[in-house]
């Protein structure tokens, strides 16, 4: 069964006022390229720390995206999409 991809409403806003170019190279990662693949955990790396250690990161270009992996839902949640100065803060 393939994963899905769920965003957080204040990703979807954040989304909004990126450049076009940007938000096109970030959905086509989400939809095309970790949707198909057989576990999100292969090309993304586990956050660190005792807060962020339950969420993965994925990096495109100098964009970042933060997700919760839901495993018994299959479910991707997208938590923050940053770039990559302002993410972590």
């Amino acid at each position: 069964m393939p994963w899905t991809i769920d965003y957080l409403r204040s990703v979807q806003r954040s989304v909004r006022k990126l450049d076009p170019q940007t938000r096109l190279r970030i959905r086509h990662f989400l939809e095309q390229r970790l949707v198909g693949l057989d576990g999100p955990r292969q090309v993304g790396e586990a956050l660190q720390g005792t807060k962020l250690g339950d969420f993965w990161r994925y990096r495109v270009g100098d964009y970042r995206i933060v997700c919760e992996l839901q495993d018994q839902k299959l479910v991707v949640l997208v938590i923050e999409i940053a770039h990559r100065r302002d993410v972590y803060r």
